[in-house]
């Protein structure tokens, strides 16, 4: 696991930021204090050479040296931190929130995590991720689908990359594939593998419209032989392809489904690895996820106070005017006993399906998950907020990005200052999961 995972506090200082002309607020602070006080010391040491002066007036030119050289600060300080003209402008949240003040209640809100049985985790380190990104952002590139909006952005696309790319799966299989995009990233990761792709409309429609990709080397389920995941005879299928070894098989979720029914599905065909590409947080998203399954009371990071006066509801209510999933107690909390997700509602099937749910069984749930959990992994964001400029999900409720904030020297030389600003906005804590032979 990410050994900034195990942290809920930034690292001090990058050397690979050494001379990038950043100077930190405290620094900065500290050098015009001293600036002051030495201008102060210079005047007191001028006016007492005065044979004029009366000590009783010593007491007034004191009080009026603190007077000149305060209050212009105080007014400077007040400025910066009471202005806040954009809500969704990222200086303007750095101001409200002071230094550092874009995770600044990472502890206090929590990050879920979902717990393995075993403690295992995944073999990849912060600088494998870092080496990643520096080869993905070329091909990422050379993406012939541009404008993927209301599919992946950089964030998830890197992530299936970088892990299908370190699993080398005997085979591939996509449920959810829109223009194509995502069969495109898997194909980049192992260009030689075959892919299955599930889907209700083939992507080739998309081509009449515009951009989109269709893969040479796919069994594509898609329109008039579409069959659903849950339905398919995956025996016959990895039969036909000459698959044995099950643990081989990489299968990749982006269908907008009840992500423990798919879960289920997956065990019950005998796959073990799976992705899911839109694991909503807690109170967002149009279907039920395992990162929702996993916020438990009990999990270190998980649980919900739906107090309206509490720590926890003014926190919310403050973030959400500045990032755009950020949900507050009246959105995340049902009545009575029903579970504290987006008011007690399961959402399943883009959010067509809404079924009623109690903390029992949502509790119940998180219970068999933690039973068949090998593994369980969150990809971080690629870069922190300062850094991208998005504004859609909340820092306080994710892992820390793989290049954190500050960190801008890092940012350009992986070359994501390149990159358009819009492609870092689809960020919704995508997780590899591994589960126990059944």
């Amino acid at each position: 696991m990410l050994e900034r995972v195990l942290s809920m506090r930034r690292s001090s200082p990058h050397p690979d930021d050494a001379g990038a002309g950043v100077t930190s607020a405290d620094e900065s602070k500290t050098k015009k204090q001293s600036r002051a006080s030495i201008l102060i010391s210079r005047v007191t040491n001028h006016l007492a050479r005065l044979p004029h002066v009366i000590p009783c007036a010593w007491p007034v030119l004191l009080l009026c040296l603190v007077f000149v050289f305060l209050v212009p600060t105080l007014i400077r300080i007040s400025r910066n931190v009471v202005c806040v003209s954009d809500p969704f402008d990222p200086v303007s949240r750095a101001r409200f929130f002071g230094f550092d003040g874009l995770e600044s209640d990472f502890g206090s809100l929590g990050v879920p995590w979902c717990r393995p049985r075993h403690g295992k985790t995944v073999e990849w380190t912060s600088k494998d991720l870092i080496k990643g990104l520096e080869e993905f952002l070329p091909i990422y590139e050379q993406r012939p689908i541009k404008n993927n909006m209301f599919g992946m952005g950089f964030d998830h696309s890197f992530g299936l990359w970088f892990m299908t790319r370190w699993l080398k799966p005997d085979i591939m299989i996509e449920s959810g594939a829109f223009k194509g995009h995502s069969t495109w990233v898997l194909r980049q990761a192992m260009p030689d593998t075959r892919i299955i792709s599930v889907t209700p409309r083939h992507p080739e429609k998309y081509l009449k419209k515009g951009p989109a990709y269709v893969d040479g080397n796919c069994t594509y389920f898609a329109g008039k032989d579409f069959i659903d995941f849950g339905s398919m005879d995956w025996k016959a299928v990895m039969r036909k392809h000459g698959i044995t070894d099950l643990s081989r098989v990489l299968v990749f979720f982006d269908d907008h489904q009840n992500e423990l029914k798919r879960l289920k599905q997956a065990l019950k065909a005998g796959f073990r690895h799976m992705i899911f590409e839109d694991n909503y947080d807690t109170g967002t998203g149009d279907h039920y996820s395992l990162r929702q399954i996993c916020d438990q009371d009990y999990v270190r990071g998980g649980g919900h106070s739906c107090f309206k006066d509490s720590d926890e509801a003014r926190i919310r209510s403050r973030r959400k005017k500045f990032w755009e999933k950020a949900v507050d107690v009246d959105e995340l909390c049902g009545h009575n006993e029903a579970w504290w997700g987006v008011r007690g509602y399961m959402r399943d099937n883009f959010n067509h399906s809404n079924t009623p749910m109690s903390q029992a069984q949502h509790f119940q749930n998180s219970r068999f998950l933690e039973s068949v959990l090998d593994v369980y992994w969150e990809l971080p964001p690629v870069a922190g907020p300062s850094l991208t400029h998005q504004s859609r999900y909340d820092p306080a409720r994710t892992v820390p990005p793989i290049v954190e904030d500050g960190r801008y020297a890092l940012f350009q030389r992986l070359g994501l200052s390149r990159l358009d600003n819009s492609v870092f906005n689809g960020y919704t804590q995508m997780v590899y999961v591994q589960v126990s032979e059944q």
